[in-house]
């Protein structure tokens, strides 16, 4: 009577270490699946961080064209791109705009450089042809706030043809002008404040040697545009026009604003020069007799 008691208690003996192991078993396989599905989500995004690191690290260099191009209205292109975002090369390109014919690019290649400095962006930029040195851009980004600030090299920054102006279609591909645009400035800078832009500083754009296919003078003189930012006007940019000396007098005053440029200027010939002079002050303004008004804007 005895045996069959002994069996049964052998036999529940191995069974009840079965039966509280199984839980166990069941929590380490439900650990390893988090712990693996985890392992997943890090792997995942891991993946997707260093994607993202590349596509920044080898952005092409079209990004940065396409966002010049929609900045200007299209009116400054940077064409046949090379390299990247952070280091490449363009042939600068002036238009009249979208759906406009007229097209004037610069000889020469424009190359630049990104780079982190500090909290803001350093642009460096270099051309041959064009520009004096090296030419740096500093930007500092914010929420709500931004600042571009203009390094100048001793001297002048940057010379162009003035045919180059040519692309931008009217008037400027009627007059045809030649000679040369000069950029020069102490310093310069522009802040993007809650949607508006204030300007601290000035810049000169010198024309000098002008001259005109609808004139008969080998010259029409030098001029100088300056604008300057004036902080009793919440920075916005006053523009000033005179004339250094030459046939063609120039002069007028006007300011740039979030409404865009507004200038009013006049255009007079000297005295022995009325007759070499009268088509191009029939385009340059409207005529009211011996002067030719000037009003943009």
């Amino acid at each position: 009577m005895r045996l069959p008691l002994k069996r049964f208690a052998r036999g529940a003996g191995r069974t009840a270490p079965a039966s509280l192991h199984w839980p166990e078993s069941t929590y380490a396989h439900q650990s390893w699946e988090r712990a693996r599905a985890a392992s997943a989500r890090w792997a995942i995004a891991g993946a997707v961080l260093g994607a993202l690191i590349g596509v920044v690290a080898f952005a092409p260099a079209s990004w940065l064209t396409g966002a010049v191009a929609s900045a200007s209205g299209e009116r400054l292109l940077l064409a046949d791109a090379r390299g990247t975002v952070w280091s490449g090369s363009a042939v600068p390109v002036l238009t009249g705009g979208p759906g406009s014919r007229d097209a004037a690019a610069l000889p020469g290649r424009l190359s630049w450089t990104l780079g982190w400095r500090g909290a803001g962006l350093v642009v460096r930029a270099t051309q041959d042809c064009c520009l004096n040195g090296v030419l740096t851009l500093r930007v500092n980004p914010g929420l709500s706030r931004w600042t571009v600030t203009l390094v100048p090299p001793p001297g002048w920054i940057g010379q162009w043809p003035s045919a180059w102006l040519g692309g931008l279609g009217t008037p400027w591909n009627t007059l045809q002008l030649g000679g040369s645009l000069r950029l020069l400035s102490p310093g310069f800078s522009l802040e993007w404040i809650a949607g508006r832009w204030r300007a601290n500083g000035s810049l000169d754009i010198e024309l000098a040697n002008a001259s005109s296919r609808l004139s008969t003078l080998e010259t029409l003189g030098n001029y100088r545009l300056r604008l300057v930012g004036d902080p009793a006007n919440a920075g916005q940019p006053t523009l000033n026009l005179s004339t250094q000396d030459g046939a063609l007098q120039l002069s007028g005053d006007g300011s740039w604003g979030p409404g865009g440029v507004r200038f009013r200027g006049e255009a007079r010939a000297a005295p022995s020069d009325e007759t070499a002079l009268a088509n191009l002050l029939n385009i340059i303004g409207r005529r009211d007799g011996a002067r030719s008004v000037i009003s943009i804007g």
